[in-house]
């Protein structure tokens, strides 16, 4: 390692974590009723950093009262003048990005290289709600010549956000951007498995929003349950699993409240024979996410390769995967892909590799810890890639979510497209083709909410992204999300 990259390292290995461990709302911060506090584990070697309370039923429902208390005055509040304390917001996650960085690579096992784009994409969001946020406006409606007809778009009051571990502070300074220009309270639920950075985020956000606007709410399932089945909860969301959807649907059920979901992706990259080869190649390995460790739901894990060029690209792809993605300890800047979250997700992701043996996949390459004694301690897997995958196995059917890479060969367009549809998920695809045709009719059959043409992986601002099927309700990062935290109210004026 060279002299700088050490001298990072060691800076990370100081970096002072978030003096606040314990609960943030009501613009103060609060130990739980209950007293009760867990660890949060480093991933890459299975210690503890640090001790975080964890809310309860009392807990959440104080904050809750917090939150709902602190609304009138807020939706009351100029809109320039909410957009003022968005723009600032947004200043101080660019100023404090690398030390956020920092924080998450060491409570996720993300690469810290990468992580530095995070508080750069969630400060993007910011300004641009509040950018738009003139665009929550109504419509007069001429029906009548003796009435006037109108609309008014009102804020609906307190949101609960609950994020996802693989970008904690990405997600969850991001997504408090809608709501907030709309004019609505929020609560933020990080994720158990990576709280520290959203707790930092509520230290440096302190002062920046009015008391009880933003609240942290670091808490498990009882926690997530209370916020999706209160009343004054008026709109719950979620990053996450198929299952802990379900959950928060049954949860917000109770009190008829809409719900925002993205959920999991069992996602296609296709490969037509036309397609650029370097170009493909790079878009399978950017679309995997391996950086992630394949954490990333919306991960092209599904790979599907025309025969004429399967055995080629396969090659190709093992050999540059080999040489690119080495797990290494996540806080070093030259380390590209990090370990998975948590022991358990470990063991899960090793039981889909030891699945796909029995089943009849060919191992590729990885499908095992690293042979590195340095992360012998760490929850760590070897980026992994199966080939002569069929649709009936298991790792073609179920959300991975770690580094396994599943490729198909394909000959006939019409069983392709069976294939790429055969799931409950339809998140996000990737069409791989030089011909404009080819690439429209196959995106027209393609049943996802995102699809990527010669592409993957990126996301733009203004581009509705969310899911189709099993894989969400809802649309994120545009004019939509913005216009789904508020509710619309007619007025009739007879004349």
């Amino acid at each position: 390692m060279s002299n700088c990259n050490t001298a990072r390292l060691e800076e990370a290995e100081a970096l002072p974590l978030p003096k606040a461990r314990d609960l943030f709302y009501g613009g103060e911060w609060h130990r739980p009723v209950e007293g009760q506090y867990e660890d949060s584990i480093d991933p890459s070697n299975g210690t503890s950093i640090a001790t975080v309370a964890q809310a309860q039923r009392t807990d959440t429902e104080a904050a809750i009262e917090a939150a709902h208390a602190a609304w009138p005055a807020w939706r009351s509040l100029p809109m320039k003048q909410r957009q003022a304390m968005m723009h600032e917001a947004a200043r101080r996650l660019r100023a404090h990005a690398r030390e956020f960085a920092l924080i998450d690579a060491i409570d996720t096992g993300n690469p810290v290289a990468e992580m530095l784009v995070d508080a750069q994409v969630a400060a993007d969001s910011l300004d641009y709600f509040a950018g738009i946020a003139p665009m929550l406006k109504g419509e007069t409606i001429p029906v009548s010549d003796d009435s006037l007809h109108y609309t008014i778009r009102e804020p609906i009051g307190v949101v609960a956000r609950i994020v996802a571990y693989n970008h904690p502070l990405m997600f969850a300074a991001g997504k408090i951007a809608a709501p907030l220009a709309a004019g609505n309270t929020v609560i933020v639920k990080p994720p158990v498995q990576a709280p520290l950075s959203c707790l930092r985020l509520a230290e440096v956000l302190q002062d920046v929003f009015p008391p009880g606007v933003l609240n942290i709410l670091p808490g498990g399932k009882e926690c997530g349950q209370v916020l999706a089945s209160h009343p004054l909860v008026k709109k719950v969301t979620l990053i996450g699993s198929v299952p802990t959807g379900r959950a928060i649907l049954r949860s917000a059920a109770e009190t008829i409240k809409p719900a925002l979901l993205e959920l999991g992706g069992k996602n296609a990259l296709i490969a037509f024979p036309d397609a650029d080869r370097d170009a493909l190649v790079s878009g399978i390995m950017r679309g995997m996410n391996f950086t992630w460790a394949g954490q990333s739901c919306g991960s092209t894990s599904r790979v599907f390769l025309h025969a004429s060029i399967h055995d080629e690209i396969l090659e190709r792809v093992a050999d540059e995967l080999r040489k690119r993605h080495i797990p290494g300890p996540p806080t070093d800047p030259a380390t590209t892909m990090g370990p998975m979250i948590s022991a358990a997700r470990r063991d899960e992701v090793m039981s889909f590799i030891e699945s796909a043996k029995r089943e009849g996949a060919r191992l590729v390459t990885g499908g095992k810890a690293p042979d590195d004694p340095r992360l012998q301690s760490g929850f760590y897997i070897e980026p992994t890639i199966f080939s002569e995958v069929t649709p009936a196995m298991r790792i073609a059917r179920e959300e991975i979510f770690g580094p396994v890479m599943a490729v198909f060969r394909w000959d006939d367009e019409s069983a392709l497209l069976d294939a790429v549809n055969g799931t409950e998920f339809g998140l996000t695809a990737s069409i791989w083709t030089q011909s404009l045709k080819t690439a429209h009719r196959c995106a027209s059959c393609v049943q996802a909410g995102y699809i990527w043409i010669n592409q993957t992986s990126r996301h733009y601002l203004g581009v509705p992204f969310g899911g189709a099927k099993n894989s969400g309700l809802g649309r994120e990062e545009c004019l939509d999300e913005l216009l789904d935290f508020t509710a619309v109210k007619s007025v009739n004026v007879q004349l």
